[in-house]
């Protein structure tokens, strides 16, 4: 049974159980997500990576979360260099070597839903993107490692911001990560910045989406006429990690990972 936290924050703790569902959910975004990966090479469309990917989220027993959600087109969110999150894919939207792509997957399984993101590159990346990749992945790790009993959910935005900002890079406040379950966007909101030990108290049961967006330069950004894309207002390159992430009395386990 699904039980609410006391006062107005909507937080809704998962049975043991639940959390099972969620590990699948997530264990076929991971597997979902690591295949398109290995599919990335120059020439390729995101409209075909977004037709692989919802042909394997289906063949794995899953449906796509993000499809026709709030009016969403497609399956897979693919954003490329500066691009920030959101990208729809497109017949003519063609990868070329080098291009940094960052990519978002949700799947509903059994009523509940997997949501994880990752970037990489289409062959070997410059060190420009390298370094970027490595710091919002790195970013992310660190916040998970704040998601335990007894922390704060600034606890884990703090960690976020200060790992981005000590390597010179800036955080997107736009855009935050999120409580989920049954629904893709639970309360709490989760912003990748804060002060320590201000928000909500962390408890066994929560189930949260980690996902910093990280920009080269400048933090903010502006949505495109497809009223969908963000992008760098400054055209830097952007990069974005994404684990949903289960609290236990024993600390913080990663549910979006490969079975």
């Amino acid at each position: 049974m699904k039980k609410k936290l006391p006062g107005k924050s909507g937080i809704i703790l998962k049975a043991d159980w639940e959390i099972d569902i969620l590990r699948k959910a997530n264990s076929i975004v991971a597997k979902v997500l690591q295949m398109l990966k290995g599919q990335l090479s120059e020439g390729i469309t995101t409209y075909e990576l977004d037709k692989l990917a919802e042909n394997e989220i289906k063949k794995c027993g899953g449906s796509p979360a993000f499809k026709g959600y709030k009016g969403y087109p497609a399956s897979l969110c693919i954003s490329i260099n500066e691009e920030v999150v959101h990208g729809i894919p497109k017949k003519d939207k063609v990868l070329k070597s080098g291009d940094l792509v960052s990519m978002d997957i949700g799947v509903v399984y059994d009523g509940y839903v997997g949501d994880a993101a990752l970037s990489a590159t289409v062959g070997a990346p410059s060190k420009e993107a390298a370094d970027l990749i490595a710091v919002t992945e790195g970013a992310l790790i660190k916040g998970i490692t704040q998601a335990r009993p007894k922390n704060r959910l600034g606890d884990i935005s703090h960690a976020i911001q200060r790992h981005v900002e000590n390597a010179g890079y800036s955080v997107v406040k736009q855009f935050v990560g999120h409580g989920i379950g049954k629904s893709l966007h639970e309360p709490p909101e989760i912003p990748n910045f804060g002060r320590k030990g201000r928000g909500p108290v962390l408890k066994p049961g929560m189930v949260l989406a980690i996902e910093p967006m990280v920009n080269i330069g400048s933090g903010d950004v502006k949505i495109l006429d497809d009223g969908w894309t963000a992008v760098t207002a400054d055209g830097s390159l952007s990069a974005h990690f994404e684990h949903s992430v289960a609290i236990t009395k024993k600390g913080p386990v990663i549910l979006s990972v490969p079975d």
